[in-house]
C-alpha cells in the first residue's frame, strides 16, 4: 500500500495534502508544538577548538599564578602539569551585558549580547569520545539519538528532494564518526546524511548524483521506480529499522 501511494502520488492522482505526505515519508514536515520562529537548524560544532581560557572565559587565578606551579598537592589533572601559563590575549567585557571576550574575537564581540556564553559545563573524563558524544547526543555512553535527528524527528522537512538532516564535514570523518549523527533508536529515516565538503564538484561531493548515459529525466524516471519499489519491500517487512534507513 504505501509503494502505492507513491506511485499515485507521483502521477498527480492522489491529494496532495499533508495526510497523506505524511503516510508516504516520515519526512514530512510536521506541525510544532508553538508557532515556529526559524525555518531552519544550522548546528556548527568545531571540534577541536581553541580553549575557554583565550576565548570567551578568563581565569584570573592563571594571572596569579603564572610561570608557578599551582597550588593544591592533590590538584587532578590529565597529564604530568608543570607551571601555570596565563592566556596571551587580552580580554575586554563588551555588550550590555558585560561579557568578557578575548581579541581573538574582537568582532564577534559586537553581538555578545546575542549570545549565550555557557561557563558552568563540567567533565567527568577529559577525553574527546566521549565528550563528543555528550555534546551531539546529550549522553557519553548510551547509544541515545543526536541533536539532528531529533530536530527532524519532531519536525520533519519541508524539501522532499533531498535529507532532512546532512551532517558536513570537511576533511573526512570525525572522532566517533557516524555515531555523532545517528538515530539510535528512533527510525532509520532520521540519521544524518554524510558530505565531505572538502569536494567542491558536485560529481565529488555526492557520489552517482548524476548518469552520464541517460537525460536527466530518464534518470528520474528510474530514481523514482527504485524508490517505489523500496517502499513496496519495506512496507511488507514491517519493523524493519534497517531498511527505513
Amino acid at each position: 500500500m504505501l509503494g502505492l501511494t507513491t506511485l499515485l502520488s507521483d502521477a498527480g492522482l492522489l491529494a496532495a495534502d499533508e495526510k497523506n505526505l505524511t503516510a508516504v515519508s516520515p519526512l514530512a514536515p510536521k506541525q510544532p508544538h508553538f508557532a515556529a520562529k526559524a525555518k531552519h537548524v544550522v548546528h556548527l560544532f568545531m571540534n577541536g577548538g581553541p580553549s575557554q581560557v583565550d576565548t570567551f572565559d578568563p581565569k584570573p587565578a592563571l594571572d596569579k599564578y603564572h610561570g608557578q606551579k599551582l597550588p593544591g598537592e592533590n590538584l587532578r589533572t590529565e597529564r604530568k602539569t608543570g607551571h601555570a601559563m596565563r592566556s596571551p590575549f587580552k580580554f575586554q567585557k563588551y555588550g550590555a551585558s558585560g561579557i568578557d571576550v578575548s581579541e581573538l574575537f574582537a568582532k564577534t564581540a559586537a553581538h555578545i549580547d546575542d549570545m549565550a556564553i555557557i561557563r558552568s559545563m563540567q567533565a567527568d573524563v577529559p577525553n574527546h569520545e566521549p565528550s563528543l558524544m555528550l555534546m551531539n547526543c546529550g549522553d557519553a555512553r548510551l547509544p541515545r539519538p543526536s541533536f539532528g535527528a531529533w530536530a527532524t524527528y519532531g519536525l520533519g522537512t519541508e524539501n522532499q528532494n533531498l535529507p532532512g538532516f546532512l551532517v558536513m564535514c570537511s576533511g573526512g570523518y570525525p572522532i566517533v564518526s557516524t555515531q555523532n549523527w545517528r538515530s539510535a533508536f528512533l527510525p532509520g529515516a532520521y540519521q544524518g546524511t554524510y558530505l565531505d565538503t572538502q569536494h567542491k564538484e558536485l560529481d565529488k561531493l555526492i557520489a552517482n548524483i548524476k548518469n552520464a548515459g541517460i537525460p536527466l529525466a530518464d534518470q528520474r524516471r528510474q530514481l523514482d521506480l527504485v524508490r517505489a519499489l523500496n517502499e513496496k519491500h519495506a512496507a511488507e517487512r514491517q519493523r524493519a529499522p534497517l531498511l527505513e534507513a
